[in-house]
C-alpha cells in the first residue's frame, strides 16, 4: 500500500478496524486453543511457545500481493523489501525478547485455567501505561489513570485467591509458578508494545503498513528461532510424533490444533503492532484488555471452568476500567474537535 494512500483518514480508519479484528481473533482464540492442547495431554511448553510465532510464513502472502501491485505500477525495478539494516536489527532484537515472552506465557497457560490467565494478563495495561509514559511520553488523563488503577486492583484481588481454581493433580507450587510466569509475560509484553512504537518513531524510514508486515515477519522469525533452540535442547521435535499418538482428541486433530494455533497467534501479533501503527501502543493494550470478558465467557462455555466470586469482582473492576478509559478518550476527541476550528480561526490574519 502506497504511503500517500495510507495518509488518508478513511484508509487509516480502515486499517485500524482491520487490525482490531485481527487482534480480537488472536487474543480470544490463541489462549483457548493453546489450553486445548494442554487439557488433552499436551506437555511441551517450548512447542507451544514456538507455535505462537511459528506461523510467520503466512505473512509472505499479503507481502507478495503488495509487491506485485507495486511492480505493476513501478515496473521491474521495484524493491522486494523496504526494510533497511538498522530497522532489521531492531526488529530482530524485539523478536528475541518476544520469544522469551512466548515461553513465559505458554508456561502459565499450561498451569492455569484460561479465565485466570486472562485476568492476570489484564494487568498488562498497567505495565504498558508505565512503559508508554517512559518510552514514548504517552499523555494521560484522569480517566486513563483511573482505568489503570482499577485493572491493577482487579489483578491484585485475583492474586489473593490463587489456589481456589487450581486444576486437579497440580501442586500449589506449580500453580504459583504458572501465576508468576503469566504475570512476567504480561509485564514483558507490556514493555514490547511501547518498544515497537518507539521503533516506529525513531527509525529514519517512512513507516507504511507493508513495512509493518515486514517488521512482524522479522520479529516472528527471531522469536521462533529462540523457541527452536529451546525445543532442540528439550528434545521436543522427537517427542511430537509420540505425543500426537497419545493426544486425547486423536492424532489428526493434534496436528490440526498445531496448525490452527500457529495461524491464530499470528493474527494476534500482526494485529497488535498494526494497531500501534494506526494509533498507539496504549490503545493496543486496551483492546487486549477489553476482550477479557469475551475470553472469560468462552472459557466457561468450552472448558467448564469455575467462575468464583473473586473472578467476578476482578471482572467488574476490569469492565469499569475499560468504560472509564473509553469515556475519557471520547471526551478528549470531542474536545479536540471543538478546539480545531478555533485554532484555525486564530491563524487567519486580521484585516
Amino acid at each position: 500500500m502506497e504511503p500517500k494512500d495510507q495518509g488518508k483518514p478513511s484508509m487509516k480508519k480502515l486499517l485500524l478496524i482491520l487490525n482490531c479484528i485481527l487482534l480480537s481473533i488472536g487474543n480470544c482464540g490463541g489462549p483457548l486453543i493453546m489450553r486445548l492442547y494442554f487439557i488433552h495431554g499436551g506437555k511441551r511448553v517450548w512447542l507451544s511457545s514456538w507455535l505462537e510465532t511459528g506461523g510467520f510464513p503466512i505473512i509472505l502472502l499479503p507481502l507478495a500481493l503488495v509487491y506485485f501491485q507495486r511492480r505493476a505500477t513501478k515496473g521491474p525495478g521495484t524493491e522486494l523489501f523496504f526494510m533497511k539494516p538498522p530497522l532489521f536489527l531492531a526488529a530482530a532484537f524485539i523478536g528475541i525478547i518476544t520469544g522469551l515472552d512466548d515461553y513465559l506465557y505458554a508456561y502459565g497457560v499450561a498451569r492455569l485455567p484460561v479465565s485466570t490467565s486472562a485476568l492476570i494478563v489484564a494487568s498488562q495495561l498497567a505495565f504498558t501505561a508505565g512503559f508508554a509514559f517512559l518510552l514514548v511520553k504517552q499523555k494521560f488523563t484522569s480517566y486513563s489513570i483511573n482505568a489503570v488503577f482499577l485493572l491493577t486492583v482487579g489483578a491484585a484481588i485475583l492474586a489473593l485467591h490463587t489456589s481456589n481454581d487450581r486444576p486437579k493433580g497440580e501442586s500449589s507450587t506449580e500453580y504459583l509458578a504458572g501465576f508468576l510466569m503469566t504475570l512476567g509475560a504480561a509485564a514483558l509484553y507490556a514493555f514490547l508494545l511501547p518498544l515497537v512504537e518507539l521503533t516506529y518513531k525513531k527509525t529514519k524510514q517512512e513507516i507504511t503498513y507493508s513495512l509493518v508486515m515486514e517488521i512482524q515477519m522479522v520479529m516472528s522469525f527471531f522469536a521462533t528461532l529462540f523457541c527452536t533452540v529451546g525445543m532442540l535442547i528439550n528434545n521436543d521435535f522427537k517427542a511430537i510424533p509420540r505425543e500426537a499418538k497419545a493426544f486425547g482428541l486423536g492424532e489428526t486433530k493434534y496436528y490440526v490444533v498445531m496448525v490452527c494455533s500457529a495461524i491464530i497467534w499470528q493474527t494476534f501479533f500482526l494485529g497488535a503492532i498494526g494497531v500501534i501503527f494506526c494509533a498507539s501502543s496504549l490503545l493496543s493494550a486496551v483492546i487486549i484488555a477489553v476482550l477479557l470478558p469475551v475470553i472469560e465467557i468462552l472459557a466457561v462455555l468450552f472448558y467448564q471452568e469455575k467462575f468464583q466470586a473473586e473472578k467476578g469482582v476482578a471482572l467488574v473492576l476490569s469492565l469499569w476500567g475499560f468504560a472509564s478509559f473509553f469515556y475519557g478518550e471520547m471526551k478528549h476527541n470531542k474536545k479536540k474537535k471543538k478546539q480545531t476550528p478555533e485554532a484555525e480561526m486564530s491563524q487567519i490574519p486580521g484585516p
